[in-house]
């Protein structure tokens, strides 16, 4: 038997949502319901698993005196929501309570192999896998997954083709996940909701550069997908003077350390050809190689800036993903550049705080806003049914890090 679609259950589901244990009085008064419709309908989201009823007012230690109110709260694990992410070269998923709160998470590797459709897809439904049984969540409370990849993403979850990468980036998730709604999103454009949180009203692109610039773009409270959901995606780099591709900033890196080497200005086996990082750390050591290394990033850095500001009008540039914190130098050295005043106005220039995370905090942030955004059309499973989760609780206390609303980049 479908849920029933009651405006008046709805109301006060979405306020539940957004408290913590409340009584009927604090639910009349907030959303103006009369007492009996409010009772009518908490009695009704309790059948159904989205509330559950708590200990009383007195017995909670908020009442002395008459009649004790009956308190509801939101039952946060009712269902769970997974967000992934699935890049070139690893996949990252979490398991999260109704709130966001992330309960499990798992990692897994595909190295060299995250072209092959079979492989990428067994990695991602293992790396699925484990983050439940982490979380110790039954498969059949999942409501929504939410799989962010490196490849556009139009409004029916389809990639354009783009000589095959970015269909084997998206070739179709229904049998790699578990049952329920399945949402397949960029992953710039996650990364962008991610950082909704930290840059309020502000009209920004999160510029996921790493492996390859890819933006998120949020104009005007907005996020721009275009028509085949490209808004974005930074192949125009390739025409713009002192950039030349959508490489990203380690790429580069390793590109700038390669050329240094072969001009016999740091030995064939040096250690910098590894890893960035290790680019970025010797420039903080005072390394010459390293420092003009940092510079010519820093001056690639600033010309992307400068042409998502020009374009967009933006506010604020927020450099993500994992490479963020360590090319702080490279992104001081870029707004140091974009100060001089050419090109005002100008982004403000940050670093992201959400690391290698920041797509997968996003995917869960954007798996919570469909939960919310109709939660009365998905049905729960029954405690009955034998699910090996928890029971009915208030929000959970092994909650860990929230999700607020991709490797290879």
């Amino acid at each position: 038997m479908p849920p029933p679609r009651g405006t008046s259950a709805e109301t006060l589901l979405a306020y539940a949502f957004d408290s913590s244990a409340f009584t009927a009085t604090e639910a009349i008064d907030a959303t103006g319901l009369t007492r009996s419709t409010v009772l009518s309908a908490a009695e009704e989201l309790v059948r159904l698993g989205w509330l559950c009823e708590l200990d009383d007012a007195r017995a909670a230690g908020e009442y002395r005196m008459g009649r004790p109110a009956r308190r509801y709260a939101l039952d946060t694990v009712a269902g769970v929501v997974v967000g992934v992410d699935a890049g070139q070269h690893r996949v990252t998923a979490f398991v999260a309570d109704l709130r966001g709160a992330v309960l499990g998470r798992a990692e897994g590797a595909l190295g060299e192999s995250g072209l092959d459709v079979p492989v990428r897809l067994g990695v991602l439904a293992d790396t699925v896998a484990a983050a439940l049984a982490s979380a110790d969540v039954d498969r059949a409370r999942v409501l929504v997954t939410v799989v962010g990849i490196p490849a556009p993403v139009d409004a029916a979850g389809a990639s354009p083709d783009d000589g095959g990468f970015w269909v084997r980036m998206n070739p179709g998730f229904a049998d790699a996940v578990p049952d329920g709604r399945v949402l397949v999103e960029n992953d710039a454009n996650l990364a962008a909701l991610a950082e909704r949180p930290s840059s309020g009203d502000a009209s920004f692109a999160a510029l996921l550069s790493g492996e390859r610039f890819g933006a998120g773009l949020v104009v005007d409270g907005v996020l721009l997908r275009g028509a085949h959901g490209g808004a974005g995606e930074m192949r125009v780099l390739e025409l713009v003077e002192g950039v030349g591709s959508s490489d990203g900033i380690g790429a580069v890196a390793r590109t700038f350390v390669a050329d240094a080497v072969a001009a016999g200005h740091i030995p064939a086996d040096t250690a910098l050809a590894a890893d960035a990082a290790l680019v970025f750390a010797a420039a903080r050591s005072g390394d010459p190689v390293a420092r003009t290394i940092v510079d010519r990033l820093g001056d690639r850095l600033a010309r992307v800036c400068i042409l998502l500001a020009s374009l967009l009008d933006i506010d604020r540039v927020v450099v993500a993903g994992a490479i963020a914190q360590p090319a702080v130098a490279v992104i001081d050295r870029a707004r140091d550049l974009l100060a001089e005043g050419h090109f005002d106005p100008v982004p403000e220039l940050v670093a992201s705080s959400l690391g290698a995370d920041v797509v997968v905090i996003g995917a869960v942030a954007h798996a919570v806003d469909a939960v919310r955004a109709d939660p009365l059309s998905f049905p729960l499973l029954s405690r009955a049914a034998g699910s090996p989760d928890r029971g009915p609780t208030a929000p959970s206390s092994r909650a860990g890090r929230t999700a607020h609303p991709a490797a290879s980049r």
